[in-house]
């Protein structure tokens, strides 16, 4: 539960701390990942895709971070104050206890959002603890100087385009372009840091001790009066509700986008190449998403992304890609370049460190499945959509069904050629199939009988060109015999009878080939190449989806001893990154919205089967 506390400056000590060493707070515009050793080694400010502030997870020496410690020899451990987003990292001492309670304010005036105040909030709760802190922000993931300007416990970090202030309850000095503070707390004692950033009409101002106590409690009732709308009393409600939170963590408020993940680059192999930019919001991730928090029955956050998607992605655009990208901004732009900042080392080594994301000019045809499935659970759970929607819808679905038939680069956005793959017209069936259910149960205009036609002519191309008669499974694409976990969707999305024999025998086969110990791997690179070198670990989601498939499949008992064995490999506050390795840590970026919906759904399916 939280390792050893870490200076990052002593000479031969951990310089990283491990990806699943991390928890989160955020104010629904960006996130902060906090070590457990009270480190802030990951922020950007002011949004998810802006520039790193704080980047130590990606280079030790020259990322920038927020060091707050006890400076004694002392054990961690670290919780989410109960039911919110409020994360407290306790210090266990030979002379006392103290913790420092990190998060950010959500309940303030639209000129107080503009603060992005991030509070520290340090408390001696026995005995009395010697405190440090070191603030070292490095503006532009590592690349711009800045000035540091200091007046009282006031100061000021300064670089083209962003200013912070850093307010303080204890005295700081300037340490080159950093501050420091030493201070020690008795029982009873706090102290108090905030950041926020600054200019235009935003001030520098303390933040009191009494201040950061209403704030504290203030955000605590946020979170809580947030969750307290979820209608999900089952027997796995700490960890689904760990994963709620963590996926409104990920809502962008003032556009409704919701990102994949907060961090880039993170490795799903130390010293792989696999490293990227998570910070967008893909079209998939996001209608998954939608998906997961209305079962959970927040209407709210499907409102606000539905009402992104009607903003910003337009059916008319005319790609070459097609009418939606793979991934947008949060905002809504369409240029995502890719490029890679050379002068961070990546974690633990694990270079390169990239920004932006190439996959957005992609082919990726299961994304109009995924959308269309979301508008049609939306329509159906929450609020039926408008007419200007609908006609989205049908412009979206008369595309599908003139290119559903091209090969494309698929939901693992493989970087090695496009291929006619079987989840991709797996999810083109879905969107037609939803389209046409929202058609009939509203009684609105479409072209049904050329959608009907369409729909079935995918569903016998599957059967027959995407089975492999020699392995006895469906396989990853069209006359091929290489499995990927992916299908796995098949009856998730009632494309088939989930104990059809065919695919019970592909249930088995997976089974047999791609799992490990409960773990599943989405394919295997070497039989599939994927342009990209290297082994990866098993992927998240894709253990989740076959909890689900062997619920469908009656298989409840299996079921559920690899949904708690998938429990077991949750960080120390529930939180999952993309992968797990075969030694069982957190690979990728974290953490990830793909696994927490997913568990979501999996829980759900699986109370509801066990009754």
């Amino acid at each position: 539960m939280g390792g050893p506390a870490a200076d990052h400056d002593v000479p031969g000590g951990p310089r990283y701390l491990p990806i699943a060493e991390h928890g989160l707070i955020g104010d629904l515009r960006s996130v902060a990942l906090v070590g457990t050793d009270g480190t802030i080694d990951w922020y950007c400010c002011p949004a998810f895709d802006a520039p790193s502030v704080f980047a130590s997870v990606l280079d030790a020496e020259r990322g920038g971070c927020f060091e707050l410690a006890a400076t004694v020899p002392a054990r961690t451990k670290q919780f989410y104050f109960p039911d919110t987003n409020v994360l407290i990292t306790r210090f266990f001492t030979e002379d006392g206890v103290g913790e420092v309670q990190d998060f950010m304010p959500l309940d303030g005036e639209p000129a107080e959002a503009e603060r992005h105040r991030l509070i520290r909030r340090v408390v001696c709760v026995r005995g009395s603890i010697p405190f440090r802190t070191r603030v070292a922000p490095r503006f532009d993931y590592g690349a711009r100087p800045h000035t540091v300007r200091l007046t009282g416990d006031t100061a000021v970090f300064e670089t083209d385009g962003l200013a912070l202030a850093l307010t303080a309850t204890v005295p700081l000095e300037a340490a080159g372009p950093d501050v420091r503070g030493d201070f020690k707390l008795s029982e009873g004692e706090s102290a108090v840091f905030a950041l926020d950033k600054v200019g235009g009409d935003v001030t520098p101002r303390r933040c009191a001790r009494t201040e950061a106590e209403e704030q504290f409690a203030a955000t605590v009732a946020y979170w809580r009066r947030w969750l307290s709308a979820s209608r999900y009393k089952g027997r796995w409600r700490e960890m689904v509700h760990r994963s709620a939170l963590t996926l409104k963590l990920l809502t962008y408020a003032p556009t409704g986008a919701i990102v994949a993940a907060p961090t880039t680059s993170l490795p799903e192999r130390l010293g792989g190449e696999r490293n990227w930019d998570y910070r967008y919001v893909w079209v998939r991730d996001a209608a998954f998403c939608v998906y997961a928090l209305l079962r959970l029955g927040f209407t709210g956050e499907a409102e606000a992304f539905m009402r992104f998607v009607t903003r910003h992605i337009s059916p008319g655009d005319g790609k070459v890609s097609g009418p939606l990208q793979v991934m947008y901004g949060i905002d809504g732009h369409t240029e995502l370049p890719e490029r890679t900042i050379d002068h961070l080392e990546g974690h633990q080594g694990s270079a390169p460190v990239r920004v932006g994301n190439a996959a957005a000019d992609q082919l990726q045809l299961d994304i109009y499945g995924a959308l269309i499935d979301s508008i049609y659970l939306y329509d159906k759970w929450a609020q039926p959509i408008s007419s200007d929607q609908w006609d989205d819808v049908c412009a979206l679905v008369d595309w599908v069904c003139a290119h559903w038939d091209q090969p494309d680069e698929g939901i693992w956005e493989t970087r090695g050629g496009r291929k006619n793959f079987l989840y991709s017209r797996l999810m083109c069936w879905v969107a037609i199939e939803r389209a046409i259910r929202m058609a009939n149960r509203r009684g609105l205009p479409a072209d049904l009988p050329r959608w009907r036609e369409c729909r079935d002519t995918i569903y016998r191309r599957i059967m027959s060109r995407g089975w492999s008669e020699a392995r006895r499974a469906f396989v990853q694409h069209e006359d091929g015999d290489v499995l990927d976990a992916a299908v796995l969707m098949m009856p998730l999305t009632k494309f088939i009878a989930p104990t059809d024999p065919k695919w019970l025998s592909t249930l088995d086969v997976l089974t047999e080939e791609l799992v490990s110990d409960s773990l599943v791997y989405r394919y295997d690179p070497r039989s599939s190449p994927d342009g990209l070198h290297g082994d990866e670990g098993t992927f998240s989601i894709c253990s989740f989806w076959y909890v689900e498939a062997m619920v469908h499949a009656g298989r409840i008992d299996e079921a559920r001893l690899a949904f708690e064995k998938m429990l077991t490999y949750a960080n120390h506050l529930g939180l999952y990154a993309e992968e797990i390795s075969h030694t069982g840590e957190q690979q990728g970026n974290f953490p990830q919205a793909f696994t927490h919906l997913a568990l979501i759904s999996a829980a759900f399916n699986l109370d509801r089967a066990l009754g």
